[in-house]
């Protein structure tokens, strides 16, 4: 009897194998097949998701385009615009990559100058405050200044100027920070080192006279007393008028020379409304 019901619960077993392979044959027979679409309406499909907010499925179907139709007319504008999506989306590195591939593509593109104002935006927005890695600054000045070099009548450019001037002035006020830490760690070298790339570097950022005074704060701690006469020089004749100048003088001749000490004056009422 025991080797009967093995015998049944065996066929019984290899019956099931055999309905449930039926089952997954059946199952593959059924599965949809693979149809072409013309281009124009993967892109139309691609187009609406990206009006509506639908930044990845939007990425995503342009990506189609250029699967389906790689050597078509479409193909390269999907591309393009797939990293548009992707920018949208604030998915900054895919928007990067595929703005290289495109890049990478064609080169010869009208829309090129674009694809790379694009890129430097991609990093632009990345840009943190000066208390962090300030990578994405660095990437984000070296395509600015590739747009300008490279498309300098384009419409892209001068937006690109704008946005150097914002990004250089930031990595200025990174090295001022880095400067006034070791400062006030009394490691008056590295903090004199730091403002002087300020100096030479970023001449013509808001750091600057900041950093002028502060390199005669560090000569005067050091001792080095020429070399902080020298530095205020520099600074009353570049920024007679600054808060900064005012500062380093006092900070040498110990004469304050702001005039809201003495508030009766008629002087400082004059310097009041002029500056």
């Amino acid at each position: 009897m025991r080797r009967r019901a093995l015998h049944a619960l065996r066929s019984f077993l290899a019956c099931l194998a055999l309905a449930a392979l039926a089952a997954a044959c059946s199952g593959d027979d059924e599965r949809p097949t693979y149809v072409e679409q013309p281009p124009e309406e993967l892109y139309n499909v691609a187009l609406n998701e990206l009006l509506a907010g639908s930044y990845e499925d939007a990425a995503a179907s342009f990506d189609e385009v250029e699967r389906q139709h790689p050597y078509s007319v479409w193909a390269s504008r999907a591309q393009l615009m797939a990293a548009y999506a992707y920018y949208q989306g604030d998915l900054y590195d895919d928007a990067i990559n595929a703005l290289d591939r495109f890049i990478q593509l064609n080169p010869g593109s009208r829309d090129v100058a674009y694809a790379y104002y694009l890129r430097a935006i991609c990093y632009y927005e990345q840009i943190s405050d000066v208390g962090r890695d300030q990578g994405n600054t660095v990437e984000a000045l070296e395509n600015l200044e590739e747009v300008v070099r490279r498309f300098p009548e384009s419409r892209y450019a001068r937006d690109a100027q704008l946005k150097i001037d914002l990004a250089r002035d930031h990595l200025a006020g990174k090295h001022m920070e880095i400067g006034r830490y070791y400062q006030g760690q009394a490691e008056y070298l590295a903090a004199i080192n730091r403002y002087q790339i300020v100096i030479r570097d970023y001449q013509t950022t808001t750091h600057v006279p900041e950093a002028l005074h502060r390199l005669v704060e560090s000569y005067m701690a050091l001792g080095v007393y020429n070399e902080a006469e020298a530095t205020a020089a520099v600074l009353g004749y570049n920024f007679p008028g600054s808060d900064w100048y005012l500062d380093s003088y006092a900070l040498l001749t110990g004469e304050d020379l702001r005039p809201e000490d003495h508030e009766g004056s008629w002087i400082s009422q004059v310097w009041n409304s002029v500056f």
